[in-house]
């Protein structure tokens, strides 16, 4: 098209009588998000209407969705079933789920977003549980965090809560659904590119990637972001196709709940912008909806969620690395580009890696660059699909360069590797983008017996061994602590535990233990008058090599008076110790309090002595809940 011509229609598009109020939208979200709300209430706002800000999002997507189903009968065009890729599909989706047991992997993200999920479930507001109580049957959060972690993963997990009933397995649940959903996706926009054999190739990619199958089976987001990264695609594609409000929509509120799926995907803006702005100005016209118009204002929260890395300065964890201060820079590149190597093509007892996917993708890349170089000498020949996995290929690449400028973003440590997950995406759609260059049925053939190769030989094998969840000792002893907790005969007990969103969100009544010396006339009370069936602390120690002596690991002392009796423990690292241990007594100013042992007769109370003592009693075990 003439850069005559595109000037032309885009001066046409400003002049829609919506463009203004779209503009004046996104102008609004802006000066609202970064300047209008102070720090000190922006946090507020945040934990108060984040979750209606979300749900007005998701409304809006499903609405537009069903809009377009409704407009396209009998059927949605492009997404008619087909029974071999729902096969594969389903094979595949079986090979990622069986191998790794499901669990809480990167604990403090899942955790956290558990959390955030209960709280969004029990009273709709955005909140982290640090401390809860089980009261007279009904288990109440008494305070809280807002957590840096976006919203939408703990939005849609707070939707399962809703129609299911609470549960912490329904975060394992629903990423068994995204993974079902990311791989029908990536069947679709395989077909989309290079027919059924793409489509095939796409998903065998993907089921052979260990560290998909890990993620798969834990509780965290980044099933989802994959899932909505391909949905946005995918819903760019088809407002190419056709370029109706209903179309827009779909694709504007798509990328909407993608911005907020990660902290890095907003990113992905930019590739949905310039698929917009280049459909506007080849069509010379933009049918606007209302809905779409409203769309930036639903963003608002997002920047102002972000303060939190201004107003809490550990919320960057630049602790966690030694000799690091600042979080990100263009210093850090080199340094992790050969992690990100050491990543893609590590052994299998090392990393969750696939070498295959990773070598045919870094060959890939060069060609479907040059492929998009040629493109643009004939725009009107390029096929709706390829041209906009293209632009798409571009947000994957601004999300690995900041990937890379990240203090921490070395993706062979088994706390970021699961970062790289676009960066496997990025290389399934380089190597689709490419496979139609490969005309003869044979070529195209030999790449997918390569792939399905590289699942046996290397794939399945790797899963079935799982030898790189080992070497992450928070996730096995998360897991030991939840056996302990299914060993229990009831949640009736209280866990003094610096990781106290671990018990909360199972509905344990917890508290953490670096509250335990401010609260221990309050704990002291509970144990004399038994209002827990047992008190238990959570400890972790490291152990001397030389000569076995346990050192107590900082900030896991409860503090002096409390007399502990072990019940539990689990060496899961070489030189740490994990030990649960009950609380037998704990002595105080007025002297030492422990649980009686014995039932004593006593003279009964009349019904209204009982009940005025129940009253009383209840109004000091409230002021005192630990």
């Amino acid at each position: 098209m003439p850069s005559g011509m595109i000037g032309a229609n885009l001066r046409a598009v400003l002049r829609e009588p919506r463009m203004r109020w779209l503009l004046l939208s996104a102008v609004l979200a802006v000066m609202a998000g970064f300047w209008a709300v102070p720090d000190r209430h922006a946090i507020m706002v945040v934990s108060r209407a984040g979750y209606w800000m979300v749900l007005a999002g998701f409304t809006g997507w499903l609405w537009s969705l069903v809009v377009i189903v409704r407009g396209e009968s009998p059927r949605f065009p492009g997404f008619r079933p087909d029974r071999a890729g729902v096969a594969l599909v389903a094979c595949a989706g079986l090979v990622l789920l069986v191998h790794e047991r499901f669990g809480f992997k990167i604990v403090m993200d899942e955790l956290m977003l558990l959390g955030t999920s209960m709280s969004m479930h029990l009273d709709r507001v955005v909140l982290t549980p640090l401390r809860g109580n089980d009261i007279q049957g009904a288990f109440e959060i008494i305070e809280g965090v807002v957590d840096k972690r976006p919203l939408f993963f703990p939005f849609l997990l707070s939707v399962v809560h809703d129609l299911a009933g609470y549960r912490p397995e329904n975060a394992f649940g629903l990423n068994v659904i995204l993974t079902l959903v990311l791989l029908g996706l990536t069947w679709e926009l395989g077909r989309r590119l290079a027919g059924r054999t793409g489509g095939a190739l796409g998903v065998v990619l993907l089921a052979g990637l260990p560290l998909l199958g890990q993620n798969a089976t834990g509780g965290g987001f980044e099933l989802l972001n994959l899932v909505m990264i391909l949905a946005t695609l995918l819903l760019g594609v088809r407002f190419t196709e056709r370029s109706n409000g209903a179309s827009l929509a779909a694709f504007i509120f798509s990328a909407v709940l993608l911005a907020q799926v990660r902290y890095e995907s907003v990113v992905f803006l930019v590739p949905v912008a310039l698929v917009v702005i280049w459909v506007w100005a080849r069509d010379g016209r933009a049918e606007i909806p209302w809905l779409v118009v409203a769309a930036p204002l639903l963003l608002v929260h997002v920047p102002l969620h972000q303060r939190i890395f201004d107003l809490r300065a550990s919320a960057w964890e630049l602790s966690s690395r030694p000799g690091f201060t600042e979080p990100f820079s263009v210093s850090y590149i080199p340094d992790n580009l050969a992690h990100a190597l050491a990543f893609f093509f590590g052994r299998a007892s090392d990393q969750p890696n696939s070498p295959v996917l990773s070598a045919l993708g870094c060959l890939a890349v060069p060609f479907a660059v040059l492929g998009i170089a040629r493109w643009r000498r004939r725009p009107g020949v390029v096929p709706p699909a390829s041209a906009v996995t293209a632009v798409f290929g571009l947000g994957v690449l601004l999300h690995f360069a900041l990937l890379m400028c990240y203090f921490w973003g070395k993706f062979d440590d088994p706390v970021i590797r699961r970062l790289s997950l676009p960066a496997h995406l990025g290389f399934v759609l380089a190597i689709l983008l490419v496979l139609p260059a490969i005309t003869a049925p044979a070529g195209r053939r030999l790449v997918l017996g390569v792939a399905v190769l590289g699942v046996l030989v290397r794939g399945v094998p790797s899963m079935a061994a799982h030898a790189y969840t080992q070497e992450y000792t928070p996730g096995r002893e998360t897991a030991w602590r939840r056996e302990f907790m299914a060993a229990m005969p009831r949640p009736d007990y209280l866990m003094i535990d610096n990781d106290a969103t671990l018990w909360v969100t199972h509905r344990v009544s917890a508290t953490p233990t670096s509250l335990a010396p401010k609260r221990r006339v309050d704990i002291a009370f509970h144990l004399r008058n038994r209002t827990f069936s047992d008190i238990f602390v959570f400890q972790r120690f490291n152990v001397n090599p030389d000569t076995g002596v346990l050192t107590l690991r900082e900030g896991d002392d409860p503090g002096p008076g409390f007399v502990l009796e072990p019940v539990a423990e689990r060496r899961l690292h070489p030189l740490t110790l994990s030990r649960i241990s009950r609380v037998r007594e704990i002595q105080t100013d007025g002297g030492t309090v422990s649980a009686p042992e014995n039932v004593r007769a006593a003279t009964p109370l009349s019904p209204a002595e009982l009940e005025r003592a129940r009253v009383q009693f209840l109004e000091t075990y409230l002021k005192k809940l630990p």
